[in-house]
């Protein structure tokens, strides 16, 4: 049987996959126990009034074997939107076929379609594969920055600090 492929945006009726793709790659991120999104979460941060990022499913033969979460961020230097990619996932048993190469290439034809100015996205510093993979896309690591993160407790604590 030949193998086909695709790729397509996600609609509401995707979410039990998504939620399923997400905890897949928190399994492979070494931290299975770390996921607390819910569908009526995702339901809601996707598709509802106000959605907060897009999702790309990458499907083998209708099957989904991987996807890439993304939004849009801001270059105040640039003065033009970019593209974040909060996360790109394909199942380990599904990797080597260009499905992680098809779902950045669509990023990238987003990102042009939208006027963006740049696409970025982190990776965890153990992943050599992925940042090999990303290398040899021709992308570059940001050295001299480091990421900061704010969790909803520090959230909290900070919006409070002036009340």
């Amino acid at each position: 049987m030949a193998t086909s492929f695709e790729i397509r945006t996600t609609t509401e009726a995707d979410v039990p996959v998504i939620l399923s793709l997400i905890r897949d790659l928190a399994t492979y991120e070494r931290a299975p126990d770390a996921v607390v999104a819910t569908e009526a979460g995702l339901r809601e941060v996707l598709f509802g009034a106000k959605p907060s990022a897009e999702v790309l499913l990458a499907l083998e033969n209708a099957e989904p074997v991987g996807f890439a979460v993304y939004f849009h961020n801001f270059s105040t230097w640039l003065g033009r939107p970019g593209l974040y990619l909060e996360d790109l996932f394909v199942r380990p048993e599904k990797r080597g076929k260009g499905y992680g190469r098809a779902l950045l290439e669509r990023l990238a034809q987003i990102a042009k379609e939208r006027g963006c100015g740049r696409m970025e996205w982190a990776v965890l510093d153990w992943n050599d594969p992925a940042i090999q993979f990303y290398q040899k896309l021709g992308a570059e690591p940001m050295n001299e920055w480091t990421v900061f993160r704010l969790t909803e407790e520090g959230i909290a604590k900070l919006a409070g600090a002036d009340s």
